[in-house]
C-alpha cells in the first residue's frame, strides 16, 4: 500500500471485476473514496480461464477507482468464488493446560490450540484450507459459548466452519493480480466480504441466508447463531438470463444486457400489460417493438430455475431453528426487477436487497448490490489491520512488563552482593 490509511478491496467476478478504494480519515474511522469497475472475460464460472485478459481488466478496474479517490494503489485484498468453493463443519478437543493448573484459566494458546484441532482435516493435495471461523466454543459441556478466554475448565471444544478452494485457482487469481502490478495482501471468499458489507448482526443471530446473483454464478452463505454454518455454489448466474433473451429474441448478447438491465423484470405485476420495449435491429434491420411481458416470460423461468437450486440446498440443511433473518439478495443479478417477489414466493420466508452498509465517503456510488463483495473486502481488511495493530500493541506492554527497569536490576544485585 502507497500508505498504511489506504485499504483497497478487488472483486474479479465473471462478466466484471469491481475495485473499491477506502481510505482511514483523521478520526481513524473507514472511508470509501474511490469505486471502479472494468468488463471482465478473462473468467469462466468463477475461475480465471484466460489470464491476459484478466489482468487487463484488474488494472482498467482499479485504474479508475485511483483517478476517482487520487491516491496510488500498490495492494489489494482479493476475492476468491466460484465452483471449487467447498464449506465443512469441524470440530476440535483438547485439554486445558492453564497459566495455574489449580485453576485451569483457558489462555489464548488453548484457543489457538483447539482451532489447530479443528482445522486438522484431511483434504486432497490439490485443495488448500481459506477460513478456518469458529462457531462456538464449548467448556466442560457447557454450549454456545461465544469467547472461552479465562474461563475456567478442563475440556475445551470448538466448533468451526472450515472454507476450502482449489490450490491452481487460488495461484490462478494471485498470478493475474500480481502482473497487473498489485500485491495480494490476501484472498477472501466472496460471499463472506458480501455478507461483511450487507448483514447485520440480527440477521447473523436469528439465522440468514446470503444469495450473491453473480454473472456466472450463484453463491450461497448461510449464517446461524451467528456464525457461518454452510457454503455452497451454483454455477448458474445472471448471465443464463441474457443468453436466454439473446436467443430468443435473436439479438446480440450486448443489447439483451442492455434490454434486461433497463427494462427486465420476473414478477408479472409490476408493469402495464400492454407497456412495450424497443429492441435495436442487427445487420440493417429496423428496430423493432416487442411487449414487455414478452421478456418477463423469457427472464421468470430461468430464475426460478435459479432460486429453486437455491431452495434445494436450503431444504437439506438441519437447522435447529428456522432463518429468522430470511434471505437477503446481493450483487448485480439482486438489481432485477421483481426478484424479491418472486424469491419471497418461492422460499416463504422474509426478502431484501442487500446494499452495502453505510461507512462513508462517496456514499451513492458505493452503496449498490453490485459493489457489496467490493466493499465488504475493504471492511475486511480494515478490521484485520486494525486487529494486528492491537496485537502488536498488547506484545509491546506485554515485553515492557516483563523487562524489569534498570533501576530496579541495580537493586536486585545490590542485594544479591551485600545482603
Amino acid at each position: 500500500m502507497a500508505t498504511d490509511d489506504v485499504i483497497v478491496g478487488l472483486d474479479i467476478g465473471t462478466t466484471k471485476v469491481c475495485a473499491v478504494i477506502g481510505e482511514l480519515n483523521e478520526q481513524g474511522l473507514l472511508e470509501i473514496t474511490g469505486v471502479g469497475t472494468a468488463p471482465s472475460t478473462g473468467l469462466r464460472k468463477g475461475v480465471v480461464v484466460n489470464i491476459e485478459a484478466t489482468l487487463r481488466s484488474v488494472a482498467a478496474a482499479i485504474e479508475a477507482a485511483e483517478m476517482m479517490s487520487g491516491r496510488e494503489v500498490h495492494a489489494c485484498w482479493t476475492g476468491i468464488g466460484g465452483s471449487h468453493i467447498e464449506g465443512l463443519n469441524s470440530r476440535g478437543v483438547v485439554a486445558v493446560t492453564g497459566k495455574n493448573r489449580e485453576t485451569r484459566e483457558i489462555t489464548n494458546q488453548d484457543i489457538e490450540r483447539v482451532i489447530e484441532a479443528a482445522r486438522a482435516v484431511v483434504i486432497p493435495m490439490d485443495r488448500q484450507i481459506l477460513h478456518v471461523i469458529p462457531q462456538s466454543y464449548i467448556v466442560d459441556d457447557q454450549r454456545g459459548i461465544r469467547n472461552p478466554l479465562d474461563m475456567i475448565g478442563v475440556r475445551l471444544e470448538a466448533e468451526v466452519h472450515i472454507i476450502t478452494c482449489s490450490v491452481t485457482s487460488a495461484q490462478n487469481l494471485i498470478k493475474c493480480v500480481n502482473r497487473a502490478g498489485f500485491k495480494v495482501e490476501d484472498l477472501v471468499l466472496q460471499s463472506l466480504a458480501a455478507g461483511r458489507a450487507t448483514l447485520t448482526q440480527e440477521e447473523k443471530e436469528l439465522g440468514v441466508a446470503l444469495v450473491d446473483l453473480g454473472g456466472g454464478t450463484t453463491d450461497l452463505l448461510v449464517y446461524a447463531e451467528g456464525a457461518p454454518y454452510y457454503t455452497a455454489t451454483i454455477p448458474v448466474g445472471g448471465s443464463q438470463v441474457t443468453s436466454d433473451i439473446s436467443i430468443v429474441k435473436s439479438i446480440p448478447y450486448e443489447t439483451a444486457e442492455r434490454i434486461k438491465i433497463e427494462a427486465g423484470c420476473c414478477w408479472p405485476g409490476l408493469f402495464e400489460y400492454d407497456e412495450e420495449i424497443i429492441v435495436p435491429g442487427v445487420g440493417g434491420r429496423p428496430p423493432m417493438p416487442i411487449p414487455r411481458s414478452h421478456l418477463e416470460k423469457i427472464i421468470e423461468p430461468r430464475m426460478r430455475e435459479l432460486l429453486m437450486l437455491v431452495k434445494e440446498k436450503l431444504d437439506k440443511l438441519q437447522l435447529s431453528r428456522p432463518l429468522g433473518g430470511g434471505v437477503v439478495l446481493t450483487g448485480g443479478g439482486a438489481l432485477l426487477a421483481g426478484l424479491p417477489e418472486l424469491a419471497s414466493e418461492l422460499f416463504n420466508l422474509p426478502v431484501r436487497i442487500g446494499f452495502p452498509l453505510a461507512v462513508g465517503g462517496l456514499v451513492e456510488e458505493y452503496r449498490n448490490p453490485l459493489y457489496a463483495t467490493a466493499v465488504g473486502l475493504v471492511m475486511e481488511g480494515y478490521d484485520r489491520l486494525r486487529q494486528q495493530k492491537v496485537e502488536v500493541l498488547s506484545e509491546g506492554r506485554g515485553k515492557e512488563r516483563s523487562q524489569p527497569s534498570w533501576i530496579s536490576r541495580v537493586i536486585d544485585w545490590v542485594r544479591r552482593e551485600f545482603f
